[in-house]
């Protein structure tokens, strides 16, 4: 079977799609020492030691950044809409965390091709990963990612209980686990637990629009609080909501 060269080099994790194919147009990529053309297709399981990649793609994909952002409520993860303001508005010198331990330089070329990797809806807080990286954007959001995603919900009742853990069935609480369905399609199994009387931690491995929201609607719950603190082996930590700092050449998702 073959694929297209860029196909490959995304699932070997070289580059994203789009950036193997700007490199191949530049003449930076080899296989089996014969310059790429653009377009090339290769066996599915070509090994990535027979993709060569010339130093001044490697230079220029390491310029590329990765921002860690407290995202507030009020922001949209994406492009601007009904008014709303774009979380990307909150990257600049301003709001970078003072105790950001990375030692990068903030530069408006670094704007360029920023974008959300995953989505993170207006009433919700928390860590918001925004990329120019595409190998980045595929490990979080590709359609084989099963990265893991953390999340702290408050959550509410009908009957207005204070402590609603002690209510809640256990029944209910596997449901949230395994066993419900959005538009018909059921969910990938979650890790849902009580925290508190009135607080779950869900962790996922995949991000449908406003899925906690409706995953806790189903089972009698709304939430009142939602923030997201970890994905992957990244964790949100200390950094104070409306600000950003890099990802650190060390930190892997």
């Amino acid at each position: 079977m073959l694929v297209r060269l860029s196909k490959r080099m995304a699932e070997l994790g070289l580059a994203s799609r789009r950036e193997a194919d700007d490199w191949i147009a530049k003449g930076w990529v080899h296989v089996n020492q014969q310059p790429a053309t653009l377009g090339q297709k290769v066996p599915a399981d070509l090994p990535a030691a027979q993709i060569k990649i010339q130093r001044a793609a490697q230079t220029e994909q390491q310029k590329r950044v990765t921002v860690i952002l407290h995202k507030p409520v009020g922001y949209v993860s994406g492009q601007a809409e009904h008014d709303y303001t774009p979380a990307i508005a909150l990257i600049d010198p301003a709001r970078h965390w003072k105790e950001d331990s990375s030692q990068q330089s903030f530069s408006r070329q670094q704007l360029r091709g920023l974008a959300p990797a995953g989505r993170l809806d207006i009433d919700s807080t928390g860590m918001l990963v925004l990329t120019q990286d595409g190998r980045i954007a595929r490990q979080l959001i590709g359609e084989d990612s099963h990265l893991e995603k953390e999340y702290l919900v408050r959550v509410a009742d009908e009957q207005g209980s204070e402590n609603i853990q002690e209510r809640f069935s256990k029944d209910k609480l596997k449901l949230l686990n395994h066993g419900l369905a959005l538009d018909n399609v059921p969910l990938k199994p979650a890790q849902v637990k009580w925290l508190n009387a009135n607080q779950l931690q869900f962790i996922l491995v995949e991000g449908k629009k406003r899925q906690i929201r409706r995953m806790c609607e189903q089972v009698g719950l709304k939430v009142v609080g939602l923030k997201r603190v970890r994905m992957g082996r990244i964790r949100l930590g200390a950094l104070p909501q409306g600000q950003w700092r890099y990802l650190a050449p060390h930190e892997q998702f």
